[in-house]
């Protein structure tokens, strides 16, 4: 018998109605939704489809991690945990040096080689030592040099990733390219120089105790353990600041710009290690300059009044509120492990992705009539209408997923779209063709409804299962504009197989309860 459960029912009704007042916004005036945007609750149905790059404008921008640096960095510490250790152990040696990714000690006396690589290889079990001719030479592994490039890469997209969604940017696309790149699209910004600025600091921050005893000469040299830093305060001024970190920054737990007398100031948070740390080295320096140092300059070097031991602090500086905003920013969303340089910049004008919408509405709208007319031509005026209020449906689904859960549509997408609407009559021609042979084979117009919409559902789950599949492993294995068609087409099948067998049965339900036919006009 011809039936549906009435939950079932209920629930298909819902479905719909809500994926067409999810959709709607798309088809109002961008003054509509903005007036529902920000009046209206926001569990109701105010989103609109977000616009990808190519469709709604921004910038491209192409980064490069210098992930040499994470090694040159982890070689300098090596050479100073080690002068450290030879200076405790009496060893004697000549000036060292960094150079092509190995550290040099020229040891002044043989029979203290032994002693000198036992030294070495307690501070790291992974580095390599060898000695030859007087020359101790100290590197890394293959394997170690491979491991922190690859960590330096993930840790640099995760802090890129932080710090663009700080700035407020909607749907930027961050993406992995090759060893040592990454491909940052913003849609909607048109103007990427403040975000440019943002992703090329590091953003190391350190506390550091100046050599006050150190001539501020900048010609002179300084002492062992200490460097000549320039102040971001006074131009031309430099600062003697001792090489050991007293507090980094990778122990704020947070960083907010406020006003101190007026001037705009950065406050911060320590967890409770830096905390400890950062008590500690006041307590015990009281009266001392203290510098602040952001990747390699001085911000400023206050005095130590009194132990600072509540584990925060106040940054202040020649600082402009936007500036303020920028290095609270960059302090939340953590310094990159190695600098970033940017390789290729691109503005996309939002006439473009004019341009391309228009392209792709006209594109659906065509497909759109043509299947309309084919089958409506073919199946007759009653099942041609049902297959065409199902595909309504299914289109209207379609944009209530992508406005629902604020996936970005791109051109691609458009194309999934419309490939989604060439396929969605598939699953109704099935079941209309079945429902002819049932007729053919002599069965009563209910019957032969019933058992056309049952003996159909094996051929369409597994005709669009194996479709969503490879969707699927386009997604997963595909990367930009793939990953936008992978998307829509996925959306579009599961949508088709609910139109088709579920609104279009409820449809054909009602109707034969209406009409009680007595012969199928298909």
């Amino acid at each position: 018998m011809l039936y549906i459960e009435k939950w079932k029912r209920n629930l298909i009704i819902v479905i719909s109605v809500l994926g067409v007042l999810y959709a709607l916004p798309n088809v109002l005036g961008k003054q509509t939704v903005t007036w529902m945007q920000e009046n209206l609750p926001s569990f109701l149905p105010v989103q609109t489809v977000s616009l990808g790059l190519d469709l709604r404008g921004g910038s491209h921008l192409l980064l490069e991690v210098e992930a040499s640096a994470v090694i040159d960095e982890k070689l300098q510490s090596v050479l100073d945990e080690a002068r450290s250790s030879f200076r405790k152990e009496k060893i004697s040696y000549l000036t060292p040096m960094v150079k092509d990714g190995v550290v040099s000690f020229k040891l002044s006396d043989d029979t203290q080689a032994d002693k000198a690589e036992g030294l070495v290889r307690e501070l790291d079990r992974q580095l390599v030592v060898d000695y030859e001719d007087g020359l101790l030479s100290i590197k890394m592994s293959d394997d170690s040099v491979r491991d922190r490039k690859m960590s330096a890469m993930d840790q640099s997209i995760e802090i890129v990733r932080r710090r663009i969604d700080e700035t407020g940017t909607r749907e930027p696309s961050i993406q992995r390219q090759g060893d040592n790149r990454i491909l940052v699209q913003l849609p909607g910004v048109d103007d990427p120089g403040r975000i440019k600025k943002l992703l090329g600091q590091t953003a190391k921050l350190s506390f550091r105790l100046v050599d006050e005893n150190a001539s501020m000469d900048t010609v002179a040299r300084v002492p062992p353990g200490t460097e000549r830093l320039p102040s971001t305060e006074d131009a031309g001024r430099t600062w003697v600041v001792q090489k050991r970190v007293m507090v980094s920054g990778d122990t704020l737990v947070d960083a907010q710009p406020s006003f101190q007398t007026g001037d705009p100031v950065v406050s911060f948070k320590f967890d409770s290690q830096g905390a400890r740390r950062f008590g500690e080295a006041t307590r015990t320096n009281v009266g001392r300059l203290f510098a602040i140092v952001l990747d390699g300059k001085v911000i400023s070097a206050p005095v130590i009044r009194e132990p600072i031991t509540g584990g925060s602090g106040v940054i202040s500086g020649h600082f402009t509120t936007q500036s303020a905003q920028d290095l609270a920013l960059l302090l939340r969303a953590g310094a990159l492990p190695a600098p970033i340089k940017v390789l290729e910049e691109r503005t996309v004008g939002p006439g473009l992705g004019a341009d391309s919408i228009n392209a792709g509405a006209a594109a659906s709208l065509i497909g759109l009539g043509l299947v309309i007319l084919g089958v409506f031509f073919t199946y007759g005026s009653v099942f041609g209408t049902i297959a065409n209020i199902a595909l309504f449906f299914n289109i209207a689904l379609v944009f209530a997923a992508l406005s629902f859960f604020q996936a970005t549509l791109t051109l691609p997408g458009i194309a999934g779209i419309v490939l989604t609407i060439g396929m969605a009559v598939d699953a109704n021609v099935l079941i209309f063709e079945r429902i002819r042979e049932e007729i053919r084979l002599g069965r009563t117009a209910i019957v032969a409804l019933d058992t056309g919409y049952k003996r159909a559902l094996p051929s369409i789950f597994d005709a669009n299962i194996t479709t969503l599949i490879a969707a699927f492993l386009l997604f997963v294995f595909g990367s930009g504009p793939i990953k936008g068609f992978a998307v829509t087409l996925s959306i579009g099948i599961i949508t088709s197989i609910f139109s088709a067998v579920m609104i279009s049965h409820l449809m054909v339900i009602w109707w034969t309860q209406i009409t009680k036919p007595k012969v199928i006009p298909i």
